[in-house]
């Protein structure tokens, strides 16, 4: 199954550039620079989108604009404008089940409480990869965890996760290149330690 689309989820606007909930979107623009992408505004899909052509495959690479709760509707639009089914979407996005520098990929589950993958599940329907990249333990546990996704990290956490920076993306380009078994295969077993 070809990838056709791989969208980053997270929340538009300047106050959450640099929370967890938008390590998503960090990592799709970093592969995205990485390959000399451009994004454009498309009004039409309330997402910016970047094209990645590469012999005999074209692959849309996504941001929705549409807040995380509602990522689903902006993404299934695209889905069926590239005639794109759920099986050929990546979706990438903050895992807090994770621990934080860890990633790993699946294609069926619930939506963990993630309010993104929900809305995924409602408007596109099960069978997209899921791209989780750690961001827990939630420090402190009582801490609620909406204030949580949406806070920030410390600067410890910054440092590790542009440290893993690389990390992440060689991890996206063995699921772009190779498909969901592949990555599963090299990227779940990794000892944490």
């Amino acid at each position: 199954m070809s990838i056709t689309l791989v969208a980053g989820l997270g929340n538009p606007g300047r106050e959450y550039e640099t929370t967890r909930h938008n390590v998503g979107w960090v990592v799709v623009e970093a592969w995205a620079k990485k390959h000399g992408l451009t994004w454009k505004t498309s009004p039409q899909f309330e997402a910016e989108i970047a094209r990645w052509d590469t012999p005999g495959r074209t692959c849309y690479f996504a941001k929705p604009l549409t807040f995380m709760n509602d990522s689903g509707r902006a993404v299934a639009a695209l889905a069926r404008y590239y005639k794109a089914d759920a099986g050929s979407v990546i979706a990438v996005y903050d895992d807090l089940n994770i621990d934080l520098g860890l990633v790993k990929v699946s294609v069926t589950g619930s939506a963990g409480g993630h309010n993104g993958v929900a809305s995924l599940l409602e408007h596109l329907g099960d069978g997209f990869t899921r791209y989780r990249l750690g961001i827990g333990p939630k420090e402190p546990p009582q801490m609620d965890l909406k204030d949580f996704v949406l806070g920030k990290f410390t600067p410890d956490q910054q440092n590790l996760v542009t440290q893993h920076l690389s990390t992440y993306l060689s991890g996206l380009d063995l699921l772009l290149s190779r498909g969901a078994e592949a990555a599963m295969n090299q990227l779940n077993r990794r000892d944490p330690k």
